[in-house]
């Protein structure tokens, strides 16, 4: 972990990227899943959010990200974590997070989710623990230097088209096989499915809308420190606060462009 956590950033980021994925209609990881299923949309709007997320990070919208995220600061290590791993009522915690899955899964039964849906839910979560636990073991006992981390896509995603444009193969890391592993599975789901087909910008689809909300969660993820996915699920699974206050700001700012932009308008499927 960080020496300092950023709670400025968790939620000025949060609420840019819950504003960004609202009016670009998804998150990153929709966006690379609808890029396999051949939607045009998501993969000129997933380009714009990860040049955005290189340029925060590295590049010209850097020193704006470096200071909005020093403006409210955390100390790092057990002071960012919920619950520190040897907290007596830790136990009390997993056994709370089984009722949750329980409950979770009986209300999904109960409203007519599909079975296939919630086990796909079930390995979303998963693939977390799995991402998180695996990168540990390879630290472990690997003589290079290795991250642990977990599914995150804007970062990952920023990564692989930076080492498509700049070198002759891809590096080996988690988040190098994450991204054309997810697209790869994606795009074989969507042809088994009949779901694969082109789709483009139509005349009652406003294309700034989506890049406006492209260049919103490129920005807001890099300051926020992960997507909804990276920064909600799985630093929300190590009991970050950084984490939990980053998709909750995500959530409110969803929510809040959900409902300003309902007004007059019946929502539009992507």
């Amino acid at each position: 972990l960080a020496s300092t956590g950023s709670l400025s950033g968790a939620i000025l980021g949060g609420l840019l990227f819950g504003v960004g994925m609202v009016l670009a209609r998804g998150c990153a990881s929709r966006l690379l899943v609808l890029s396999a299923s051949g939607n045009l949309r998501a993969i000129i709007t997933g380009l714009v959010l990860t040049l955005t997320a290189q340029a925060s990070l590295r590049g010209v919208l850097a020193p704006a990200r470096e200071t909005l995220a020093t403006l409210w600061t955390v100390d790092g290590g057990a002071a960012r974590a919920l619950l520190a791993p040897e907290h007596p009522t830790l136990p009390l915690l997993l056994l709370a997070s089984c009722a949750v899955l329980a409950t979770a899964l009986t209300l999904g039964r109960r409203n007519g989710v599909p079975g296939i849906e919630l086990l796909a839910a079930v390995g979303v979560g998963l693939a977390v623990f799995a991402g998180w636990q695996m990168t540990y073991l390879l630290a472990s006992h690997s003589f290079e230097i290795v991250s642990v981390q977990s599914v995150t896509f804007t970062g990952p995603s920023t990564d692989t088209l930076m080492a498509l444009v700049n070198t002759r193969s891809l590096p080996a890391s988690f988040g190098m096989g994450l991204v054309p592993g997810v697209f790869l599975g994606a795009m074989i789901a969507a042809f088994l499915m009949g779901e694969a087909r082109v789709q483009r910008f139509e005349p009652g689809v406003p294309m700034e809308r989506y890049l406006v909300g492209g260049v919103l969660m490129g920005f807001g993820s890099m300051l926020a420190g992960g997507c909804a996915v990276g920064a909600g699920v799985s630093g929300g699974a190590i009991l970050a606060v950084t984490a939990w206050i980053a998709v909750f700001f995500m959530w409110f700012g969803a929510m809040a462009t959900y409902w300003v932009m309902s007004f007059g308008a019946s929502p539009r499927t992507a």
